[in-house]
Parts: structure tokens; C-alpha cells; sequence
């Protein structure tokens, strides 16, 4: 009969066992793996220009000045709820409901300011300017909203706006496999070719 001394020394054994395994071995293993095949996912995306990393394609980033408004020469991202804005620390939606009032209110007081930020009817915003991601992390916005915003920054660059428009096309990234997820355009992959287009 085992006594409760060798039952707790199994059970010890199971759990250094299962530790060595699982966490230690299993994880050197998966990012072993990752780091051979996918070595710039796996280091997070990131982006660089000249030599110094500017952001990460996965993750979204403020466009502001430093009073916290929004930058004309840039293209805007969509709102983030993550801490103060894009906080890869504290992802998270804003987690109020369709109906609740300060969402409600949130949004409206966002298309107002859009619309006279970007000079246009409220009706034309579209809705991934209003709201934010699940994660509050989205790097992407719909190629609506990029193509709304591609006037105002044309004309704050100086540029034609037929050239930031066919800019703005020629980052447009299809659904995943034909099916998955929705059109969409990397805000900062899309300000970094837009200062390619400038410096010309």
C-alpha cells in the first residue's frame, strides 16, 4: 500500500515532469520553429526606416500633435480603446454595448469632429472611423475610410490628390484567401509610402 508520502513524492515528480515539458521544452520548441520560419512575425513585425524600427505592422499607432489632435499630413487610424491609445499593454475593446449612452455619444462626437476635420457630410464616414477594434490594437483601416481622408492629406502634403488616391489603391490589402476578414489598408505602411511619394 503506498503511503501519502510516496503519493505526494509521485505527484511531485508528475508535475517537474509535466513543467520540463511543457513549459520549458514545448515553448523553446514553438518559438524555435517560428523564429526559423516566419522570423519577422515571430520578432513582431516590425518596421524599420533607414535602419531605425518606426512601429510594427501589427499593431496601430497615434498620428497626433502633441495637444492630441490629429496630424493633416498623416492618415488617421481608427480609435483605439487600449489605455491611452494603441497600448499594446492594455488591449481591449471599450466593451459598452450598441445601445449604451457613452458609446452612443463617443460616436457622434467622433463623426462631428471627422467631418469637419476632413470636410465632408457625416453620412460619408464610415464606420470603422467611429468605433474601435476588439483589441484596440487594429493597424487597418477599410479602404473608405483611407480614400476619405486621401483630399485633406493630398492637400496638406501638397500633392495631387489623384496621386495619394492611386496611393491609397495600391495599398489596398484583399481578404485573407479570397474570404477571411474584410479589404483593408496599413495605416503606418501607408504613411510611410506616402512620405516616399513626398520626398521624390
Amino acid at each position: 500500500m503506498r503511503t501519502a508520502l510516496q503519493t505526494h513524492l509521485t505527484a511531485l515528480r508528475a508535475l517537474a515532469v509535466a513543467t520540463i515539458v511543457l513549459g520549458i521544452a514545448y515553448t523553446f520548441a514553438v518559438t524555435g520553429v517560428a523564429q526559423l520560419l516566419l522570423p519577422a512575425q515571430a520578432s513582431g513585425s516590425l518596421v524599420e526606416r533607414d535602419g531605425e524600427v518606426v512601429g510594427s505592422a501589427l499593431i496601430g499607432q497615434s498620428w497626433l500633435d502633441a495637444e492630441g489632435e490629429p496630424l493633416p499630413e498623416w492618415f488617421q487610424g481608427r480609435p483605439s480603446a487600449a489605455g491611452d491609445g494603441y497600448d499594446g499593454g492594455a488591449s481591449s475593446g471599450s466593451n459598452l454595448g450598441p445601445e449604451h449612452p457613452d458609446l452612443i455619444a463617443a460616436i457622434a462626437e467622433r463623426r462631428a469632429a471627422i467631418a469637419a476635420f476632413e470636410g465632408v457630410e457625416e453620412a460619408t464616414i464610415p464606420a470603422d472611423a467611429l468605433t474601435a477594434s476588439g483589441s484596440g490594437l487594429d493597424p487597418h483601416i477599410s479602404p473608405e475610410y483611407a480614400l476619405l481622408q486621401a483630399p485633406r492629406v493630398a492637400e496638406a502634403r501638397e500633392l495631387p490628390t489623384a496621386e495619394v488616391v492611386e496611393l491609397v489603391e495600391r495599398r489596398i490589402a484583399p481578404r485573407d484567401l479570397g474570404i477571411l476578414g474584410q479589404p483593408r489598408v496599413n495605416v503606418l505602411e501607408l504613411n510611410l509610402a506616402l512620405d516616399e511619394l513626398a520626398g521624390r
